[in-house]
Protein backbone atom coordinates (compact mmCIF):
# COMPACT_ATOMS: atom_id res chain seq x y z
CA UNK A 1 0.00 0.00 0.00
CA UNK A 2 2.84 2.62 1.01
CA UNK A 3 4.50 1.33 -2.66
CA UNK A 4 1.46 2.63 -4.31
CA UNK A 5 0.65 5.96 -2.38
CA UNK A 6 4.72 6.92 -3.29
CA UNK A 7 3.67 5.73 -7.04
CA UNK A 8 0.49 8.09 -7.31
CA UNK A 9 2.65 11.02 -7.65
CA UNK A 10 5.10 10.05 -9.62
CA UNK A 11 2.32 8.74 -12.37
CA UNK A 12 0.27 12.08 -11.76
CA UNK A 13 3.70 14.09 -12.78
CA UNK A 14 4.60 12.01 -15.61
CA UNK A 15 0.73 12.46 -17.33
CA UNK A 16 0.94 16.40 -16.57
CA UNK A 17 4.46 16.18 -19.19
CA UNK A 18 1.68 15.06 -21.91
CA UNK A 19 -0.28 17.61 -23.98
CA UNK A 20 -2.09 17.18 -26.83
CA UNK A 21 -0.45 20.59 -27.90
CA UNK A 22 2.70 20.76 -30.08
CA UNK A 23 5.65 20.56 -28.05
CA UNK A 24 8.04 23.71 -28.20
CA UNK A 25 11.72 23.76 -29.40
CA UNK A 26 14.55 25.05 -27.63
CA UNK A 27 15.67 27.62 -30.85
CA UNK A 28 18.17 28.81 -28.36
CA UNK A 29 20.77 26.94 -30.29
CA UNK A 30 20.55 28.51 -33.68
CA UNK A 31 24.34 26.29 -35.10
CA UNK A 32 24.05 22.77 -34.86
CA UNK A 33 27.12 20.76 -36.32
CA UNK A 34 28.36 17.01 -36.43
CA UNK A 35 31.71 16.52 -35.19
CA UNK A 36 32.39 15.73 -38.76
CA UNK A 37 32.54 18.94 -40.48
CA UNK A 38 34.48 20.90 -37.70
CA UNK A 39 37.42 17.70 -38.29
CA UNK A 40 37.09 18.62 -41.97
CA UNK A 41 38.33 22.64 -40.88
CA UNK A 42 35.14 24.08 -41.36
CA UNK A 43 34.17 26.78 -39.20
CA UNK A 44 31.20 29.38 -38.65
CA UNK A 45 29.57 31.55 -36.95
CA UNK A 46 25.34 31.14 -35.70
CA UNK A 47 23.34 32.67 -38.87
CA UNK A 48 22.00 36.50 -39.30
CA UNK A 49 18.34 36.97 -39.82
CA UNK A 50 17.35 39.89 -41.42
CA UNK A 51 15.04 41.04 -44.28
CA UNK A 52 15.23 40.56 -47.93
CA UNK A 53 12.28 41.13 -50.66
CA UNK A 54 9.81 40.84 -47.54
CA UNK A 55 11.39 37.55 -46.79
CA UNK A 56 13.30 36.41 -43.65
CA UNK A 57 16.43 35.43 -44.56
CA UNK A 58 19.03 33.74 -42.62
CA UNK A 59 22.67 33.90 -43.44
CA UNK A 60 25.81 32.45 -42.32
CA UNK A 61 29.62 32.23 -43.69
CA UNK A 62 31.42 29.00 -44.05
CA UNK A 63 35.10 29.30 -43.84
CA UNK A 64 37.51 26.26 -44.66
CA UNK A 65 40.57 26.09 -43.33
CA UNK A 66 42.30 23.47 -44.77
CA UNK A 67 43.71 22.78 -48.00
CA UNK A 68 41.64 20.75 -49.87
CA UNK A 69 37.45 21.76 -50.79
CA UNK A 70 35.25 20.51 -48.46
CA UNK A 71 31.49 20.04 -49.50
CA UNK A 72 29.34 20.37 -46.51
CA UNK A 73 25.76 19.71 -46.46
CA UNK A 74 23.33 21.94 -44.58
CA UNK A 75 19.61 22.63 -43.67
CA UNK A 76 17.62 25.79 -42.44
CA UNK A 77 15.06 25.42 -39.71
CA UNK A 78 12.39 27.80 -39.20
CA UNK A 79 10.75 28.86 -36.20
CA UNK A 80 7.92 31.30 -34.71
CA UNK A 81 8.36 33.75 -31.46
CA UNK A 82 7.12 31.23 -29.72
CA UNK A 83 9.74 27.79 -31.05
CA UNK A 84 6.84 26.25 -33.11
CA UNK A 85 8.30 24.70 -36.25
CA UNK A 86 7.46 26.29 -39.73
CA UNK A 87 6.69 24.27 -42.60
CA UNK A 88 7.46 22.81 -44.97
CA UNK A 89 10.95 21.87 -44.43
CA UNK A 90 13.59 22.80 -46.83
CA UNK A 91 15.22 20.29 -48.80
CA UNK A 92 19.51 19.80 -47.34
CA UNK A 93 21.21 21.64 -49.88
CA UNK A 94 25.49 21.06 -50.60
CA UNK A 95 27.80 23.66 -50.82
CA UNK A 96 31.20 23.20 -51.73
CA UNK A 97 33.86 25.15 -49.41
CA UNK A 98 36.85 25.57 -50.80
CA UNK A 99 40.45 25.60 -49.66
CA UNK A 100 41.57 27.93 -47.87
CA UNK A 101 37.75 30.39 -48.86
CA UNK A 102 34.71 31.42 -47.37
CA UNK A 103 31.18 30.99 -49.33
CA UNK A 104 27.63 32.15 -47.84
CA UNK A 105 24.78 29.58 -47.23
CA UNK A 106 21.40 30.96 -46.87
CA UNK A 107 17.56 30.60 -46.50
CA UNK A 108 14.93 32.79 -47.12
CA UNK A 109 10.91 32.02 -46.19
CA UNK A 110 7.99 34.12 -46.94
CA UNK A 111 6.22 33.40 -43.38
CA UNK A 112 6.30 36.64 -41.56
CA UNK A 113 6.06 34.94 -38.49
CA UNK A 114 9.28 33.17 -38.74
CA UNK A 115 11.73 34.85 -36.77
CA UNK A 116 14.18 32.51 -35.73
CA UNK A 117 16.46 29.95 -37.65
CA UNK A 118 18.77 26.74 -37.26
CA UNK A 119 21.30 25.94 -39.19
CA UNK A 120 22.22 21.85 -39.59
CA UNK A 121 25.82 21.05 -40.78
CA UNK A 122 26.96 17.71 -41.87
CA UNK A 123 29.49 15.78 -44.11
CA UNK A 124 28.16 13.35 -46.79
CA UNK A 125 29.44 9.79 -45.95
Amino acid sequence: MRALLLALPLAALMLTGCSSDKPMINTAQSLVMESAVLSAGIITDDPVIGERDGQQRAASVLYNQRETPVDVWYRFYWYDDKGLEILPYERPRVSRVPAHSSVEVASQVGNLTASKARLYLWLQE
